[in-house]
């Protein structure tokens, strides 16, 4: 059976990909950038890609007529005040695109609508639903309500307040039922209805065994954690109030905790149906839900992050727009040390940022990030989804990697803090010699004033931090 996915690089896509390929599927995966393919797929016989923006109809793209299934996994919590309709668009020209081929069905991963009243968040994804139906085709609708797992954006959030708040005061919102469900559940259902004709023309909420309100899934997830938490719940506290709580205290940018504050008023718990039945399915707890998350966590296991998509950020465009640095108009910092050991300074490169740090001047980093976070960007909250593995679109703290080329010891990273222009930091080594430049290109006066406030704080910070990478070397040689 051949099989197209959408969503590849996304956090239910990558997780899907290894269970499809375990059922002996042929893939073919949709990708908005090229330079995005995850590491883990390149190569793969069983794998073929192609480069489709969704987002604009094009009569080039080419999708192969004799697809069987295919998986709509593309999903909006946009930075966009317009992502209603940004969704619409891409479920459109992906219905124009399948509607040329021989496809037998459409599987859609959307939200549990079952309340009269919807957050634009759900209602978003009803309209979609709607969409893609076609009399060429069948759609199988799985309605998924909060997914737990190592890396989705309600399992970190919940950590976040969890791990950081011995004490919450806390928005009403936290009564609201919710039913959550495993993400290896939400994947073993989308991996089975493939194909399932029994499921065609049809739509299942899935869920998890337990009933929860939000305040009981902290207090659960306080217990796995060994942590005793006050949860106080007031009766008053503004939905702008409410999202400014989640954005301070958590990793998610403001756009996006207003999103799931508007989805947390409504309740989300699923119809009962006979689906675990059919495909064999058993979901687990919540509780076992989080244990299981943990133990992938613990082990450096996690396989996606909610982090690396591009909606925790506010990067709108392919990261090859990104790739070539401008070379004129642009501040630089240009520094340059003779390496001892090339696998050691490399190995120290992509460790860089998350728990690692910065390696020197730390504190002034998280100064940065508190700015950055103040004034309405990323902050260094988001970290990195593994502590040595990095690829091309990963979040690191609040950088964007461009490129991450171990071959050619080259790592390129874009800045997603707020800023009055664009800035890079590049690492390199060629020769024996990490080239580290730090490329500021400013947005009018402000800009330039920016760059010349920070320059004394960049002297001692890019200086401490190649010299910690090439830490055995005395050696300096040019500095520009």
């Amino acid at each position: 059976m051949k099989i197209l996915v959408t969503g590849t690089t996304g956090y239910i896509g990558k997780r899907l990909i290894p269970y499809l390929l375990e059922l002996k599927y042929e893939l073919v995966c949709c990708v908005r950038d090229l330079n995005r393919i995850p590491e883990q797929f390149k190569g793969n016989p069983n794998i073929s890609f192609i480069e489709v923006d969704f987002l604009a109809y094009d009569t080039n793209v080419k999708i192969p007529h004799d697809v069987d299934v295919a998986y709509y996994l593309m999903h909006s919590m946009s930075t966009s005040d317009k992502f209603e309709q940004l969704e619409l668009t891409c479920a459109e020209n992906f219905k124009k695109l399948i509607d040329a081929t021989t496809i037998k069905q459409v599987i859609y991963l959307s939200g549990i609508v079952n309340e009269n009243e919807l957050s634009k968040h759900l209602q978003s994804r009803k309209q979609v639903e709607n969409k893609l139906q076609s009399s060429n085709y069948p759609v199988t609708t799985l309605r998924a309500g909060i997914i737990v797992g190592s890396g989705s954006a309600s399992f970190e959030i919940i950590r976040d307040l969890v791990e950081k708040l011995p004490v919450m005061v806390t928005p009403r919102w936290l009564n609201t039922r919710s039913q959550p469900i495993a993400i290896r559940d939400v994947l073993s259902y989308l991996s089975k209805a493939a194909g399932k004709k029994e499921l065609y023309n049809k739509n299942y909420d899935i869920y998890g065994p337990d009933v929860l309100t939000y305040k009981q899934m902290l207090q659960t997830f306080a217990e796995v954690r060994g942590l005793k938490r006050l949860i106080i719940t007031l009766p008053v506290m503004t939905p702008r109030l409410s999202s400014y709580w989640l954005y301070f205290v958590t990793s998610t940018s403001y756009k996006l905790a207003v999103s799931l504050v508007d989805s947390m008023k409504i309740e989300i718990v699923g119809r009962p149906n006979n689906l675990g039945t059919i495909l064999n399915v058993a979901p687990i707890s919540y509780k076992q839900a989080v244990q299981k998350a943990f133990a992938k966590i613990e082990a450096n296991g996690i396989a996606s992050s909610w982090k690396d998509s591009m909606v925790s950020s506010q990067f709108p465009y392919k990261l090859a727009k990104h790739i070539t640095i401008p070379e004129y108009g642009c501040f630089k910092d240009v520094k340059q040390r003779a390496v001892f050991n090339e696998e050691t300074t490399l190995s120290k490169v992509w460790a860089l940022g998350g728990e690692t740090g910065w390696y020197y001047g730390d504190f002034l980093w998280k100064m940065r990030g508190v700015i950055d976070k103040f004034f309405g960007g990323t902050g260094l909250r988001r970290g990195r989804t593994h502590p040595n593995k990095i690829q091309a679109g990963d979040a690191l703290d609040f950088w964007r990697v461009l490129l991450a080329d171990r071959d050619n010891k080259r790592l390129l990273l874009y800045a997603e803090m707020k800023l009055p222009g664009e800035a890079w930091l590049e690492f390199k080594i060629e020769k024996g010699i990490l080239h580290q430049r730090a490329i500021f290109r400013p947005k009018g006066l402000w800009g330039r004033l920016y760059w010349y406030s920070v320059l004394p704080f960049h002297y001692f910070i890019f200086n401490g931090l190649i010299d910690s990478l090439t830490a055995n070397v005395t050696n300096d040689l040019t500095e520009d």
